[in-house]
This record gives structure tokens, C-alpha cells and sequence, in this order.
């Protein structure tokens, strides 16, 4: 009887919440409707217009669907994340496992497992991470909004997924261990904050990028591994939801603001060339594994943009756009400055970037639309991105291309990169000299200087005799680094690396500052000239202390310091970049001159011929060594351009021959097309010359989305393009694919039905294209 009653009262009890539920509906469903039949009374009664209905209802709009599809995004990548490897890949989401797409990668369900089992105790460890460091930057970064806290920090019960892990074995050192982890975030976490008293949260927090561990030294005791390296490769994608008082900000342009806030804490911690250290032994010294390790020095070249996408509003339609691009490299950001009104736009802009791992880090370029918006907020408009891998240009010492845009409609950017690797001879300063004063860039660099940090001994106490909490400031030009405070110490330990680009070490003065943060008192001065380095061996100076200015007569700050000249890794190659960069026309320049050159012949005896899917014939690129080269890029570039006038061939059709490269990136998944020249297109009316153009298609599938195509040069028969185009597509799918190139003039010719020149169909199977190939194609007439 006992729990039939019990069952009654139970029912009775849910009965009335579901009445009290519906009833509680139903009033709030009454109010809301009488409210705006009130409205609308109101501003008829007031006699408003109608434009003050259209905005907020238009905003509303906008607001919601961008909400759904964020909310969709998040919906998938949250199923992908509780979902087994084997109903991922049968569901094709966008984001496969990473051992799908490259054969050196492996499966990683077993980490998984092992991250499932142990995501309580690394739970544990990520909260105290994000309340003792990210707090502390996010509040000073939000300072102007109010004051800034972490209510709750709830990561919840769905672990990171890892969706492939390579182990590098070849050419590694024997005394480290060094993994590359595709890792996947999409947990439940449920994360609490106040922003000047006003209650926030975030939900459905997601990342997404590639981990890198480092396992160094290895050592001979227990745990065998001295300690851990963690770092992302390049900036991982972020996204997450807002909740509370603030959702207010999560919608276009407004909500970037603390994204962009949170990536740029992220950035700060563990993308290159910033690590996250974790020492696991005490018999490993810290420099290890803190010291900063670049492999070289990018310098980057933005020359120019063209036919960019108009995206401002004029009097008479679409007017131009306001242009400028953000170059980064991992965590380190450049912007070039903003030209208006323009889709042509030449920025001349010069940058260098320090390099952690030449072979897996990427250059983006991401063009952008300046418009005026609030403070804080994101409102320019996307005119596309570009992305070049590090390890090419370290591999050719330098380049000079046009890429055409991705995720853009139409538009190229120019730019030009070289790759500086790092000297100990200090006698190479001089030739790093000279090529700066040849280029007249202020900022240019000639040496790069790494620091040690390590500690301080007997800094004055206060006359208070309390201790100071003391941090050390680095200046070198307008730069200035910050180590961490330390509290209530005379003898800190920072153990903190840091790098700085060098302008002239002969003259550069580098200047240490010991502060007390709690009472802005300065407790030692250091200045040192880096021509002391000069005569040291190797360039270094390893933890010695030295004597500070300032303060007692004791007191010391202990540190290490090198210096490396930054040298080019081809020296051959600089002089023909310093005479390119001594103007951004020069290409155009060069391209008249070749053609004007005389004719000459090519000895057919020193080429190799391949027949292509058409019967037309590929001639692999041999040149004598008394043929004259004229390039429009180095040398050093890896691709040699041969002038319309040395190649006297139609070729077997009569109908012309069109250079091409063809090159696949197994990192990026792209098969990258360089259409380069085109020789000998015939000429049947001299009063009706051809304006060529090359149209692109990847076959067996033409379709709008492969469709690439190249500016019309006027009134030419050799015209020269040297454009570049991309397609995205795995390796396995690549030898099912063929290339279709034709060749087009925008003229109708008075001899032909239809403007095709000539074409010719590539067999990617036929190549090898993770080595780039640089061939003469013959053209052939168009196949139906």
C-alpha cells in the first residue's frame, strides 16, 4: 500500500508540474503576443515611420540565422566528437581523421582511449591552467570593459579526439622525440565569468589544429623523458557559443572581439614560435627546454595585389574596395597599410618572421576589405587568402610568385620570400649589411638575438624591508619583452627565453630593466652593446652573471646570449633579388624584353619526349648552357622560364606549345598548376592578331568549381602569364583525375567556329607530382 501511495503522490506531483508548466506557457505566450499588439498600437498611435520597424527586425533576422548556422557547425563537430573513428569517416564530415589523407599518419583510436581513461586528471590540470595564466591576461586585456573573472570552469566529460599521430624517425636527433597529433576539440564544457558584475558564459568550445610534442632529453633514470615541448604547428581554428547577459555579442562583427581575444591568449601560450614547457625530472635544466630554438628567419615581400573583388557600395553600384593583407606565420602577425578605392593595389611591404619548424609551418595571407566599424568590433569584408609552406622556400633559398586567391571569386597577390638561415661566422654580417643598405628597408634585419633569462641574485628590498616582486624588461629598438612577476623575492628565478630580430649588432644597444611591480621602483639597469658577442666562440655567452648599474653593489642577473647572422642559404641568388626589389615593375620590365629578343634554336637532340593523353608531345625542360635565360623570378626560385623565341616549334599540331608546373603538396592537399608561356601561336591574318588567355579544368568532373582562368594578354602570340592556381583534392583522388588546359582568345577569329586555340589533356597519374614538374605541352586540337 505504501508504494502505491508513494506511485500517486508521485504522479499527482508531476501532473501539477506539467499544469503549472503549461499554465506558465500559456501566460508568457499571452504576454508576448499582447506586447506586440501593443507596439504596434503604440507606433501607429505615435504615428512613427516605418523604417524605425524595419531595422531592429532586419538586425533580428540576421542575428538568428547567423546563430543557426554557428549551432549547426557546433552541432556536427560535437557528434563527430562522441563518435566512434569508423561512423566518422561513413559519415563523410568535412573534418576526417588525419591518417585518411596522409599515408604517414597513423590511426590514433588507441590515444583515444587512453585520453577517455585519463580526461578527469588532465581536466584538473587545464582549469588550473586557464584560472592562474588566462585569467590574469584576459582581465588586463578586457581592463577597459571592467573588471574581469572566472566564475566556474567546468571542461565536462567529453575528452579531445585525436584524429592521427606521425612520429618523425629519419635525421631526429637520438635525444628526442618528436610526435605531430591532429588534435579535436568539441567538449561539453560549461565555463562561467563576470564582466563588470555582468554574468557571461561559454559553451560548445571547439579547436581544432595540429599539436606538435617534443619529448627532450631523453635521459638514463627514471622517467626516462626529461621533459615535454607542446606547441601548435600554426593557429588552431576556435569557435565557441556565448551565453548569459552577453550573448548580446554573439553575433556578426561584435562576438569577434572575444574570439579574437582568446585566440591571441592561445597563440601567446603555445603557437610557434611559442612552447609550453613541462619539466618531468629535476635532473634536467630548465634552458633546455625553455630556450628559444629557431631554425631560420622568413623575410617576406607583399609586392602587390590585382583584380581584387569590389566589395564597397557606390553612387552607381559596386564602387572598389579599400584593400590591405595580414600575413601570418604561426603566432606572429603582420598588416600591411590600407590603400583606398582600389582593386589594383601595391603595398611594398616588407616583414620577417622567425621559423620554429621550417618543414610543417605555413605562411596565410588573408586579404581583407577595410570598412569603419566600433572599436573592437570586425566588419571588413573577406577578398580571400593565400597560404605557402615554409619548408618550399626554405628548400629553394627564395621565390617570387603571383598566387591566385582561394575563397575568393577572382584576384592574385604578389609576393616574394626568402629563406635566412642562421650563421655562427660573424664574418657574414658584411654581406647582410650590404644587402640591406641595397634595399634601403628600415626594418630589415641582419642577426638574430636569443635570450636566457634565468635569475637574479641580491636585488634591493624596499625600505619598507619587505621583499620586491620583481620582473625584468627587454629593449631593443621599440621592442620590448616582459618576462613574469615573481612575489616577494630578492633572488627570482624567471628561467624565460625570448628572441629578438637584430637591425645592425655592430651598433645595437640591447637595454634590461629589473622593475618592482609593487612599487614601480626600478631595482637594476643593464645596458649592453651586442658587438661584445663579436669575439665570443660561436657567437654565445651561456649563463654568466653580470653586474647591475643600479642598486646594490651585489646584485647580479645571471642569463645566456646568442647571436646568429642571418645569411641567405644560396648567396647566388641574391643579387638577381636585390635588383628585382629595387622595383615592383620589374617583372613587366623583364617580360617586354623577351619579346623583343631575336630568334634561336633549341637542339632537339637534348630533349626528352613523353606523349601526352592527347598525342601531344611533353618536353621536360633541358636548356644548354649557352642558351640565354631571361626570368622574371631568381633563379633560386627552382622554375626556369625559357623566352617564346627559344622555342621555335608549333609543335606537332602546328598549333603552338604552352609551358606548365605541376606540383601536388601532400601537407596542404593541393595540386598547384603554374601556367607559364605560351610559344607560337599561329598567326593566319597579321590584321587580326589573338588576345590568349588559358582556361582550366580538372576532368572527369568539369564544373564551375574547377574552372580556372587567367588574364587575356592583348594582341600576342607569345604571351606570357606565369599565374598560379590551386586545386584541393586528396592524393588518392589525384590518379583518377586529368588536367584539361585550353587555350582561348578573346577575339572571334574569322577561321574558325569557336575561340579555342588549342588544348591539351594532362593524366596526373602519368606523373609524380609530389616533385614539381616543369614541362612544354603541345597543343592539340579542341576534343568535343
Amino acid at each position: 500500500m505504501n508504494e502505491e501511495n508513494k506511485k500517486d503522490d508521485n504522479k499527482d506531483i508531476g501532473e501539477k508540474r506539467v499544469a503549472g508548466i503549461s499554465l506558465k506557457g500559456t501566460v508568457y505566450s499571452i504576454l508576448k503576443k499582447a506586447s506586440v499588439v501593443g507596439f504596434v498600437y503604440l507606433a501607429g498611435y505615435l504615428q512613427w515611420s516605418v523604417a524605425w520597424l524595419i531595422g531592429p527586425v532586419a538586425l533580428l533576422v540576421i542575428r538568428d540565422q547567423y546563430k543557426k548556422e554557428s549551432e549547426r557547425r557546433r552541432d556536427i563537430a560535437k557528434a563527430s566528437a562522441l563518435t566512434n573513428e569508423k561512423d566518422v569517416i561513413l559519415a563523410r564530415i568535412d573534418d576526417l581523421p588525419a591518417w585518411v589523407y596522409f599515408p604517414d599518419v597513423e590511426r590514433a583510436e588507441w590515444i583515444n582511449k587512453i585520453f577517455k581513461q585519463c580526461w578527469p586528471n588532465v581536466n584538473h590540470y587545464v582549469r588550473e591552467l586557464i584560472r592562474d595564466k588566462i585569467q590574469h591576461i584576459l582581465a588586463k586585456n578586457l581592463d577597459k570593459f571592467g573588471s574581469f573573472k572566472f566564475e566556474r570552469i567546468i571542461l565536462g566529460s567529453v575528452p579531445p579526439r585525436i584524429g592521427g599521430i606521425k612520429v618523425y624517425d629519419a635525421n631526429m636527433p637520438r635525444s628526442e622525440i618528436i610526435m605531430d597529433l591532429d588534435l579535436f576539440y568539441a567538449g561539453d564544457c560549461d565555463i562561467n565569468f563576470t564582466l563588470q558584475g555582468i554574468k557571461g558564459g561559454i559553451k560548445d568550445f571547439q579547436l581544432h589544429g595540429m599539436l606538435r610534442v617534443v619529448l627532450k632529453p631523453l635521459i638514463t633514470t627514471m622517467p626516462i623523458v626529461g621533459g615535454l615541448q607542446v606547441f601548435f604547428l600554426n593557429n588552431p581554428s576556435i569557435d565557441f557559443n556565448l551565453v548569459g547577459v552577453v550573448d548580446v555579442l554573439d553575433m556578426p562583427g561584435l562576438g569577434d572581439m572575444l574570439r579574437r581575444i582568446v585566440v591571441e591568449q592561445i597563440a601567446a601560450m603555445m603557437v610557434l614560435p611559442n612552447k609550453l614547457p613541462i619539466k618531468l625530472s629535476d635532473t634536467v635544466e630548465a634552458a633546455e627546454l625553455k630556450i628559444p630554438e629557431p631554425e631560420g628567419v622568413l623575410r617576406v615581400h607583399v609586392i602587390e595585389a590585382k583584380n581584387l573583388m569590389k566589395k564597397d557600395i557606390g553612387m552607381l553600384g559596386k564602387g572598389k574596395s579599400d584593400p590591405y593583407a595580414v600575413i601570418n606565420v604561426g603566432a606572429q602577425e603582420f598588416r600591411t597599410k590600407t590603400i583606398q578605392n582600389t582593386v589594383d593595389p601595391k603595398w611594398d611591404y616588407w616583414c620577417e618572421a622567425m621559423v620554429s619548424s621550417k618543414e610543417a609551418q605555413l605562411v596565410t595571407l588573408n586579404l581583407w576589405d577595410w570598412d569603419p566599424a566600433l572599436p573592437g568590433t570586425q566588419s571588413d569584408d573577406p577578398l580571400g587568402r593565400a597560404t605557402i609552406e615554409v619548408a618550399n622556400i626554405a628548400k629553394k633559398g627564395s621565390d617570387d610568385m603571383w598566387i591566385t586567391l582561394e575563397k575568393a571569386k577572382h584576384g592574385m597577390v604578389h609576393v616574394r620570400l626568402t629563406w635566412l638561415k642562421l650563421s655562427k661566422n660573424y664574418s657574414d654580417l658584411k654581406a647582410a649589411l650590404e644587402e640591406t643598405q641595397y634595399l634601403r628597408v628600415t626594418s630589415m634585419s641582419t642577426a638574430l638575438l636569443t635570450l636566457y633569462i634565468d635569475s637574479a641574485r641580491n636585488l634591493p628590498q624596499a625600505r619598507t624591508s619587505s621583499k620586491p616582486d620583481p620582473y625584468v624588461t627587454l629593449t631593443l629598438y621599440t621592442n620590448t619583452k616582459q618576462t613574469a612577476m615573481q612575489k616577494r623575492t630578492s633572488d627570482p628565478v624567471w628561467e624565460e627565453g625570448f628572441t629578438f630580430l637584430v637591425t645592425n649588432p655592430e651598433t645595437d644597444t640591447l637595454y634590461i630593466k629589473i622593475m618592482d611591480q609593487k612599487t614601480g621602483n626600478e631595482l637594476g639597469l643593464l645596458n649592453l652593446n651586442l658587438s661584445m658577442l663579436a669575439d665570443k666562440p660561436n657567437l654565445e655567452i651561456q649563463r654568466q652573471p653580470f653586474g647591475l648599474l643600479k642598486g646594490d653593489h651585489n646584485s647580479k642577473i645571471i642569463m645566456s646570449m646568442h647571436l646568429r647572422i642571418l645569411k641567405q642559404e644560396n648567396d647566388s641568388a641574391k643579387t638577381p633579388l636585390l635588383h628585382q626589389a629595387s622595383t615592383i615593375s620589374t617583372s613587366s620590365v623583364s617580360l617586354d624584353h623577351q619579346q623583343s629578343l631575336p630568334p634561336s634554336e633549341k637542339s632537339t637532340s637534348s630533349e626528352n619526349v613523353i606523349k601526352s593523353e592527347t598525342g601531344g608531345i611533353v618536353e621536360e625542360e633541358i636548356i644548354p648552357e649557352t642558351s640565354p635565360i631571361i626570368s622574371s623570378t631568381p633563379p633560386s626560385s627552382g622554375v626556369i622560364h625559357r623566352t617564346p623565341s627559344m622555342t621555335s616549334s608549333s609543335g606537332e599540331s602546328g598549333l603552338g606549345r604552352i609551358q606548365l608546373t605541376l606540383r601536388y603538396s601532400v601537407q596542404r592537399q593541393r595540386l598547384i598548376v603554374v601556367i607559364h608561356q605560351i610559344a607560337n601561336l599561329p598567326l593566319k591574318d597579321p590584321s587580326n592578331i589573338p588576345d590568349p588567355y588559358v582556361k582550366l579544368y580538372l576532368l572527369p568532373d568539369r564544373s564551375r568549381e574547377t574552372k580556372r582562368k587567367t588574364v587575356v594578354v592583348k594582341d600576342n602570340c607569345n604571351p606570357i602569364f606565369d599565374e598560379s592556381f590551386e586545386y584541393l583534392i586528396s592524393q588518392g583522388e589525384l590518379s583518377s583525375q586529368q588536367l584539361e588546359v585550353t587555350v582561348c582568345t578573346q577575339k572571334q577569329l574569322f577561321y574558325s567556329s569557336t575561340n579555342v586555340m588549342g588544348q591539351v589533356i594532362v593524366d596526373l597519374s602519368q606523373f609524380n607530382l609530389t616533385q614539381p614538374i616543369n614541362s612544354w605541352f603541345d597543343l592539340q586540337p579542341e576534343k568535343k
